[in-house]
């Protein structure tokens, strides 16, 4: 199962269409404009509001509170690293690697990986692409690889 993630660029703060495998939109991310941060808003196709994405302030780098229904589900922060992008992540168990360029990631449950996330190159604005072995991952999934763009963006 797959889902593509765009971000539209001309729109105030991150705004983001994620389509399922047939070109439907299934999901919407909607910045608040005026917050300091990322504070993003997830809503379903019927634009009812199922997640956010908090920034935690006054950090040397970046980190972020994942929640969905009201409840907080993780945290993912970045970490210092020189060449590859790494991430400490309270979030479902999971672990995440990256590529030398940050564009390509794998999330790992155990040492199975669950979830493949890659940067298509070329377009306006970050797309990406998300294979899930698991549909029941995919909420969660595609909310890690958004926290993920936001802490690459915010480093840029």
């Amino acid at each position: 199962m797959k889902l593509l993630i765009k971000q539209r660029v001309f729109a105030w703060g991150d705004t983001y269409d994620i389509y399922d495998e047939a070109g439907n939109v299934k999901y919407m991310v909607k910045a608040e404009v005026f917050s300091f941060g990322h504070q993003l808003h997830v809503y379903d196709a019927f634009n009812n509001e199922i997640g956010q994405i908090n920034q935690k302030l006054f950090r040397l780098l970046p980190q972020f509170e994942i929640s969905v229904g009201g409840r907080v589900c993780g945290t993912i922060s970045k970490q210092f690293t020189l060449f590859r992008p790494k991430y400490e992540i309270d979030f479902n168990g999971w672990r995440v690697e990256g590529d030398f360029l940050g564009w390509d990631y794998d999330v790992y449950a155990g040492c199975s990986s669950i979830i493949h996330i890659s940067k298509e190159l070329f377009h306006w604005g970050d797309t990406y692409v998300i294979d899930f072995a698991n549909p029941q991952d995919e909420l969660m999934g595609m909310m890690l690889v958004i926290a993920i763009d936001a802490a690459n963006c915010d480093n840029d």
